[in-house]
């Protein structure tokens, strides 16, 4: 989907911060800093020239006023979906902040996802303190589980309102976001005071508006170990061919991201760019027959116009996909049976390998502003909208703005193009 030109990315507002902030130490956020969505010469002068104001984004941080008491306030975190390298980061990030920054002393988790949140699957809540969330940084996945599907609105709702929660943390990708865009919107309808504040965690990092999502950075370096496996395979045999394949059920960043950290892959497919099958096996026959080997990169989600459709749907909606890397593997083993040319294809799916690693370094730090910065925009009544990242500052984006497409790589962009022109591979197969 392309992106609005003019996008509004007005935040709503439970009601006016009045109460002085208890933070001492940092500096405050003026609520008029603001970053510029567009910032090409060319979008500026087009804006300038409609006699609009160029669009931008709320920067993210602490303010002088806030919406809450904090000596009453209740909080909620759940995470939801596929897990992924961070969300013990971004949990711990929620509950310190919460806790010292603020002085909330009750901050529940809802175990399972929004299945937490439905009294129909009796989860017992997780009492958050920073004792119970110490050291959580250090695992891979949630300490606090996950699932997928959606749960009944209404009932999520009655959930926190029973439980006098006032402020609830979503971590999750675009399922996620949309149902807590449906929970701000069923809490604006019953005229609670709720805020709604999301987290985007897409290992994917595929969601509009936002530059980079947590989780996308360990994923590609532990990516970038799975190439070096199939490398080794590919040129310590004859013939060899290291074939892997990746996640990205819409979009290619993490495939992309790969090549550009890895040269010793040759070909790469992702969901945006779609190829021959014939094109393909006839550059990569060519390719093994000049040099001996050939490594080569699939997203889960390239190439589906060439598999029959699976007609099935996993429990958030989700079209469940064809195997693409199988595919690929059975056909170029065929190809080169057929040819009577020798192959040695060692096959690689390091999927739930890499979504199961803790946040690395650089990630983790991500996270906990992540984190902090979640936490200040729902102290100041800020509701429905999720903590992005943009330019090089934190953001405020409206749900239904983040939720309104799939952020994906133009193949006409600088980055596809960087992609080929390390591989070689050619703009058409």
């Amino acid at each position: 989907m392309i992106e609005e030109l003019y996008p509004d990315f007005t935040i709503a507002r439970l009601g006016e911060s009045h109460i002085p902030s208890p933070l001492t130490l940092g500096r405050f956020t003026p609520d008029e800093q603001r970053v510029l969505y567009h910032t090409g010469l060319a979008s500026l002068k087009s804006s300038l020239a409609d006699g609009k104001e160029p669009p931008s984004m709320e920067v993210a941080g602490p303010r002088e006023k806030i919406y809450f008491d904090p000596s009453k306030l209740k909080c909620g975190i759940v995470t939801c979906g596929g897990i992924c390298p961070g969300l013990n980061d971004v949990i711990r990030a929620i509950v310190l902040s919460l806790y010292h920054h603020y002085g909330v002393k009750t901050v529940f988790g809802f175990k399972f996802g929004y299945e937490g949140l439905s009294y129909r699957f009796g989860h017992e809540l997780v009492e958050l303190t920073p004792d119970t969330v110490e050291g959580i940084n250090e695992k891979g996945g949630t300490i606090l589980g996950s699932s997928r599907g959606n749960q009944d609105v209404g009932e999520m709702v009655d959930t926190l309102e029973q439980l006098n929660i006032g402020l609830l943390f979503t971590i999750g990708g675009d399922g996620t976001l949309k149902g807590a865009g449906a929970i701000s919107e069923e809490v604006t309808r019953r005229g609670l005071r709720i805020g709604v504040i999301g987290i985007p965690k897409t290992i994917d990092n595929d969601i509009l508006y936002i530059e980079k999502s947590f989780g996308f950075e360990t994923a590609v370096a532990e990516a970038k170990r799975a190439t070096y496996a199939a490398n080794v395979e590919a040129t310590g045999a004859r013939n060899g061919v290291g074939l892997l394949k990746l996640m990205g059920r819409e979009s290619g960043f993490i495939s992309a991201y790969t090549v550009l950290c890895d040269s010793t892959v040759n070909f790469c497919f992702i969901p945006e760019v779609p190829f021959t099958l014939e094109g393909f096996l006839a550059a990569l026959q060519e390719r093994v027959e000049k040099r001996g080997h050939a490594v080569i990169i699939v997203a889960e989600g390239a190439g589906q116009e060439l598999l029959q459709e699976t007609g099935e749907r996993d429990a958030s909606g989700n079209v469940k996909f064809a195997d693409i890397g199988v595919f690929l593997k059975n056909n170029i083993t065929r190809h080169f049976r057929e040819k009577k040319v020798e192959l040695n294809l060692k096959y690689i799916d390091p999927s739930y390998i890499i979504r199961s690693q803790p946040a690395n370094a650089h990630d983790s730090a991500f996270c906990l502003l992540l984190g902090h910065n979640a936490v200040h925009a729902g102290m100041t009544g800020r509701t429905n909208m999720v903590v992005g990242f943009s330019h090089s500052a934190f953001t405020h984006v409206p749900i239904p703005l983040a939720v309104s497409g799939r952020k994906q790589i133009d193949p006409e962009s600088g980055l596809w193009s960087s992609v080929l022109s390390t591989m070689g591979q050619a703009r058409e197969l």
